[in-house]
């Protein structure tokens, strides 16, 4: 099971030094993935419930350029809220500076008041979703728009999607058009129930789940995640991404529960 890390963005008093700082220490620590969280225009300020100060694929550029090996990702990027032929050129572009380490985390979005304030249309956000994501796979694959119009840079080999969210309609966007479905704040119970749905989706198609969850410090708590985490791995899952709170002692936070983990394998 790989370790991966949400990076924090939910400050905007946050240095802006601070997310490429964490993903260099993650990749150290030996974490396979960071992911930075999206929104755009929000209703309420950025704090416990909404994250993406700093918008996250240009974030990613600027924590590509001082990483090497570590895998760079979304969870989620809001895809409905983007122009998709811009999103295709910024994907593919930040797909080959990071020399192919791009994970694409994409999700539909919740919040009414956040569509209406971009004068987009939630009704229709799944649908957007699905278009957006099959123009992309086209754009990438042939290098022509609908009407015959050059897009490059192509990327050199497939760029992994992850798609975010609990629905049995996220459950079929996986199965259908992504590489890994990533569950949030489920139990590893209600994880392992899904996953089996998600398998009869996918008929067939090799698609691989992950879990998000959450460790804000604390003794007791380290060791209630920890066994989440192995509980999440013998559930199915191929990768836990971690949220680790508040910015403040985030790198300190990271680097205990990359050690507990290590250190207590499962059924310990």
């Amino acid at each position: 099971m790989d370790l991966q890390v949400v990076l924090p963005d939910e400050a905007p008093d946050m240095d802006p030094g601070r997310p490429a700082a964490l993903a260099r220490a993650a990749e150290e620590l030996g974490y396979e993935t960071v992911f930075l969280p999206d929104h755009v225009l929000p209703p309420g300020p950025y704090g416990e419930v909404f994250g993406g100060v700093y918008e996250p694929l240009i974030t990613l550029a600027h924590i590509a350029a001082v990483t090497e090996r570590i895998r760079l990702g979304t969870s989620v990027l809001i895809v409905p809220l983007r122009d998709p032929f811009v999103l295709a050129k910024q994907v593919a572009t930040l797909d080959r500076l990071s020399r192919h380490r791009l994970t694409l985390g994409v999700g539909v979005g919740w919040n009414t008041r956040e569509f209406a304030e971009l004068g987009a249309d939630f009704a229709a956000r799944g649908k957007r979703t699905d278009e957006t994501l099959e123009l992309l796979d086209t754009l990438f694959t042939t290098g022509r728009g609908p009407d015959g119009g050059h897009f490059e840079p192509r990327p050199e080999g497939r760029i992994p999607v992850v798609v975010g969210g609990n629905s049995t309609a996220a459950l079929r966007r996986a199965a259908r058009l992504g590489d890994v479905w990533q569950s949030a704040g489920l139990s590893p119970a209600d994880f392992e129930n899904r996953v089996v749905r998600l398998n009869e989706l996918a008929g067939g198609r090799e698609i691989r789940a992950s879990a998000r969850m959450e460790w804000t410090g604390g003794r007791d708590d380290l060791d209630r995640a920890v066994a989440d985490a192995h509980a999440y791995a013998g559930a199915g899952a191929s990768a836990v991404a971690v949220h680790f709170g508040a910015e403040s002692g985030y790198a300190e936070r990271m680097a205990e529960f990359a050690e507990r983990m290590t250190s207590s394998p499962p059924g310990l």
